[in-house]
Parts: C-alpha cells; sequence; structure tokens
C-alpha cells in the first residue's frame, strides 16, 4: 500500500508510555520520536514521504490487511491476505526497563509469502541521515548526533538506495523477528530482547493494568480501549498526558493551526485523570505521579510556560492537506493560558 493514500484515521498507536509509534494499515511506521514524545522523529513519513522516515513490513505483492489489537492490549495485528497466503505482522513496544524498542513479528498462517522490510530512518524529523555500520554481532547501528539506534533481525539486510532492505519468505508456523532499540550514541549498546518474552511481558502489564477496570455494559470494550489508549499517551515519569503523540497535523485541510500537541494540559490531564472512578482502574498511580511533578514543594519550581526540550521552530516538510509550513514544532502552545507544559 502506498503511504500517500493513508489518511490520518487509519494509523495505529502502540507505546510504552514515554513514547509511541503511528503504524498504517498497510505495515508502515510514519511516525517515531525517540526517546520521549517531544523529542525529534526519526520516522516522520506522516508529514512527508517515505524520504522523511519510516519502516515498512508487507507483502511484496498485491494483499488485503485488516487489523486488530489483542484485547485488553496495545498489541497491534495486521493480518495480510494474498494469493501464496496470510501473514500477521504483531508490533508492539515493551515496557522500558533502560532502552525503548519497537518490536515487529511476522508470523506465517498459511502458505508461504514474500516479504520485504524496509527501514528508512532520518533524524530530527528527515533531516538527518544517519551513519549506517553493521556490528560485529550482525545487527546495524544507525547514528547520528547524540542519537543511536540499533536493528536486529532473523533475516539478512543489505543497503539499497539509502535504505536498509530486508528481503524474505515466511511459510505457515514461521516467525520472523525485528527489534529496533533506541540508545544515547555516547552510551552503551541497548540491551537485548527476546522477542517472545517481551510479547507476553507486555501482554501481561497491559491486561494487569486494565484489569482493574469495572468497565462494563454496552460501553465497556470501548472504554477499555479508552483506558487504554489514554494510559499509552501519558508520561511514566511523571504522570502527565500529552493531548497527542504527533504535531504539525492541521485541523482541516489548509488550516494554519497546525501545532505542537506533543504537551500536557495542565486542565486537560487533571479532567482525564479524574474522569475514571479511583477504583475502577490503576489511574490512582498515574495521578500519584502527575500530583507529585505540579504540587510546588513536592516536586520543585514549576514554570508558568514552559515549551520543552523541543526546539521551537518551523521548517517545510512537506504538504499534507495543502498545509505549509508543516513542522512546527513547539509552536506556540508555550504562550497559552492553560498552561501546557512538556509531559
Amino acid at each position: 500500500m502506498d503511504r500517500s493514500t493513508s489518511r490520518i484515521e487509519d494509523y495505529a498507536l502502540v507505546g510504552d508510555c514515554e513514547t509511541a509509534a503511528l503504524i498504517s494499515r498497510g505495515g508502515s511506521i510514519d511516525w517515531l520520536c525517540w526517546p520521549r514524545f517531544d523529542s525529534g522523529a526519526c520516522c516522520a513519513a506522516l508529514l512527508g514521504t517515505a524520504e522523511n522516515g519510516r519502516w515498512l513490513i508487507a507483502p511484496t505483492g498485491a494483499a488485503a490487511s485488516t487489523r486488530r489489537y489483542r484485547p485488553d492490549t496495545l498489541i497491534l495485528e495486521t493480518e495480510f491476505t494474498t494469493e501464496a497466503g496470510t501473514v500477521t505482522l504483531i508490533d508492539f513496544m515493551p515496557m522500558r526497563v533502560r532502552d525503548s524498542h519497537v518490536i515487529r513479528l511476522v508470523v506465517g498462517r498459511s502458505g508461504r509469502v514474500a516479504m520485504r522490510s524496509e527501514l528508512v530512518l532520518r533524524f530530527d524529523y528527515g533531516l538527518l541521515v544517519p551513519w549506517v555500520t553493521r556490528l560485529r554481532d550482525g545487527r546495524r547501528s544507525f547514528v547520528a548526533g547524540p542519537d543511536r539506534v540499533i536493528l536486529k533481525s532473523d533475516v539478512p539486510l543489505h543497503g539499497e538506495q539509502m535504505r536498509t532492505v530486508g528481503e524474505f519468505q515466511v511459510r505457515a508456523g514461521q516467525t520472523v523477528s525485528f527489534v529496533l532499540s533506541y540508545c544515547s550514541s555516547y552510551l552503551s549498546l541497548p540491551e537485548r530482547v527476546n522477542p517472545a518474552a517481551a510479547l507476553g511481558a507486555t501482554a501481561r502489564f497491559w491486561r494487569r493494568w486494565i484489569g482493574q477496570s469495572s468497565a462494563a455494559g454496552e460501553y465497556g470494550e470501548a472504554v477499555c480501549r479508552s483506558l487504554i489508549t489514554l494510559k499509552a499517551l501519558s508520561y511514566r515519569p511523571t504522570g502527565g498526558i500529552v493531548a497527542a503523540a504527533t504535531t504539525s497535523l492541521p485541523e482541516q485541510p489548509g488550516s494554519v493551526r497546525n501545532w505542537d500537541y506533543r504537551y500536557c494540559w495542565l486542565r486537560d490531564a487533571t479532567f482525564t485523570l479524574a474522569t475514571p472512578r479511583p477504583s475502577s482502574c490503576s489511574w490512582m498511580s498515574t495521578a500519584r505521579s502527575w500530583t507529585c511533578f505540579t504540587t510546588p514543594g513536592s516536586a520543585g519550581w514549576l514554570p508558568a510556560r514552559r515549551a520543552g526540550s523541543c526546539s521551537l521552530r518551523s521548517w517545510r516538510i512537506s504538504r499534507r492537506c495543502g498545509t505549509s509550513p508543516i513542522a512546527a514544532c513547539g509552536k506556540c502552545v508555550a504562550d497559552r493560558s492553560t498552561t501546557p507544559i512538556p509531559r
């Protein structure tokens, strides 16, 4: 599927409660900021083209796709059906211990399907092409200034027109794994991850968390899914909830209101945390963190207005829905009376 056909509402979200990735129906990660919600994007095709960064895993030929979240989790499953067979692409981000990871599993369901992985990392919203090297253990390293991303793959990889490509076939019952990890370029390499163990741990985390919810009845499933999404948009170190995981998307075609919403509004976050009954889910720990972070005396001085670590700048990446300039990072929510602060 061509990324240009992906509508904004057709993206699904996965995250680790410190950042998030947006994935198209065609199996492309078109938005990923690392290591935090407000960091520069290393995959920014959502705002521009594939040359601004993306990670596509999909069949090489024509395919129909359906997708779903595993019940009570933030684990995304995209099923591709081709003439040769069916595969499932499983996407998730495990909760951090030290480093942040995006894990993608390709599981064969029937037949034998030809697949392609195409990774285009462009740091700082597509401005920086990383230096790519092959490590002794076979992993690929992508470095741009202080940022480093490591790719571990079960299949051989090669460079192709400034992209890292892997072509492989998946048969019924076979699983092929990819692990993309972030760390600072001046620190030690990311810890190794067992994809199967990480999948189980991630499922347990989300099911344990939402298992405390008492939502039931006709809208119980929708309420639980909304709670999981809000939890994914929370920043675990502080308990703050970002308004959105994205920046620079216009409110409507041609609109100039394409601001950076990777901020936490004090008012909105407080309303969100107060909406569920305290006994209905594990919002209490998030609310405590948020209270400690915002209460003077317990967390230190809270500035009345703060722009955050992301730079206050705007430049042209591309045009989506006729809007330009499309990249407006940190612009200019810091001047609003509702007092946004980063996370």
